[in-house]
């Protein structure tokens, strides 16, 4: 059995991560990965302009934009209600967030994985691939006991970092309870290739009918596409040509430009999940702490997943590397740090998803009366602020039930 001073389970973003950084500081890592190859998630490839500061601040931003990391500058709202000549005449520039920060950063999924863990090799862990985890033990000894290439093995260390997503077992060994909100929309992504037409440089938004989307340029003519749909309409892009029908959803009035993502070649997978918050009110235990979503997750809506794992690498790093206390103690300010900034986060989801994915006469008529008097009263789009700039860096009554009232007309 040997020692280290972390073992952490889950060698994807926030788990490579943190390993590079801790064993950029000295300290002795056991990184171990379940997947041999990383696929496509269809999730986890945009981080907004407060996330891309916190790249910087844990030292990991050159590798990213080595890597083919791309930012994009400008947002397009569209809407069924407006014109899309109008809309884009009203682009909003998205290097006013942060300074020194152009925009969001996007790097396709696998990429960004598999970048981060050779940075994790290279700087000294010791990383496994291939990996099933037999049991994740916290307490005042953490151990983990697993498999690899048919054998079973066991490591100790000092603290056992969860980073293993959503279905995390090391939040499950160690007993720490997972909150989840009511589900509001379906979501599904594609990835497409070909579409060299659609600006570099521009995501949108937008709503027309049944459907709300999203697109995110990825950089040589790809394009990660976001659609959202009603719940009662699961099996809505099902089937063998469910990628070509998930296109011609794209087919509305409201943006013409959608006519290139329309042409362009599906390049990976199309998956649909269910929308929804999910929270831990302490993301640690005695010899444990959770990082990412295993530690829970913000609405995709608002697509802050890599914003708030590198958040968490940074907090929980500049924990680690401050002291020698490892103790439960010394991640409460995480803990607390975490649940406001969830909180404020789950209410701006919400907001967004009421806005841009509720569909018919009803609907529209809140986001076109959002709209007009947003351009009036820009308090009423603070929530926005707090995607792009932070949570933090919107006022506190942002994230009240009177401001829900205000925006929403309800």
């Amino acid at each position: 059995m040997q020692d280290y001073d972390l073992i952490i389970v889950g060698g994807g973003i926030g788990g490579s991560a943190l390993a590079t950084v801790m064993a950029q500081a000295g300290r002795s890592v056991l990184l171990l990965e379940q997947s041999r190859v990383y696929e496509d998630r269809v999730r986890g490839e945009w981080i907004a302009p407060w996330g891309v500061d916190e790249v910087k601040r844990v030292g990991l931003y050159d590798l990213l934009v080595g890597a083919g990391g791309h930012h994009l500058t400008q947002h397009v709202t569209y809407d069924e209600d407006r014109d899309p000549v109008q809309a884009e005449a009203e682009a909003l520039p998205l290097g006013i967030f942060r300074p020194g920060v152009p925009g969001p950063l996007c790097l396709g999924h696998p990429k960004h994985c598999q970048t981060l863990f050779d940075a994790a090799l290279a700087a000294g862990v010791e990383g496994f691939r291939g990996v099933q985890v037999i049991d994740a033990v916290g307490g005042a000894t953490p151990k983990v006991t697993f498999e690899h290439d048919g054998q079973t093995r066991e490591a100790r260390a000092r603290l056992l970092v969860g980073a293993d997503g959503r279905m995390s077992q090391v939040r499950q060994d160690a007993g720490i309870t997972l909150h989840q909100d009511t589900p509001h929309h379906w979501f599904a992504g594609l990835l497409i290739e070909d579409a060299p037409d659609w600006p570099d440089d521009m995501q949108a938004i937008g709503t027309e009918g049944d459907f709300g989307f999203l697109a995110f340029p990825q950089g040589g003519g790809k394009v990660r596409l976001y659609g959202g749909y009603a719940l009662d309409e699961a099996r809505r892009f099902k089937g063998e040509d469910g990628p070509r029908r998930f296109l011609d959803a794209f087919v509305v009035n409201c943006a013409p430009a959608n006519r290139h993502l329309v042409a362009g070649k599906p390049a990976g997978p199309l998956h649909a999940y269910i929308n929804a918050d999910a929270w831990t009110d302490e993301p640690f235990a005695h010899g444990v702490v959770l990082v990412g979503d295993a530690a829970g997750w913000n609405d995709p809506i608002i697509g802050l997943g890599l914003s708030i794992t590198y958040r968490d690498v940074r907090i929980v790093s500049d924990i680690l590397k401050a002291s020698d206390d490892w103790s439960p103690a010394a991640f409460a300010p995480y803990a607390e740090e975490r649940a406001e900034r969830m909180r404020r986060l789950r209410i701006a989801g919400q907001l967004q998803s009421a806005l841009d994915m509720e569909f018919g006469p009803e609907a529209q008529a809140r986001r076109h009366r959002y709209h007009e008097q947003g351009a009036i009263d820009p308090t009423l789009r603070m929530h926005g602020i707090a995607v792009m700039a932070g949570p933090e860096a919107a006022p506190p009554e942002t994230f009240t039930e009177a401001h829900r009232r205000r925006v929403l007309g309800a």
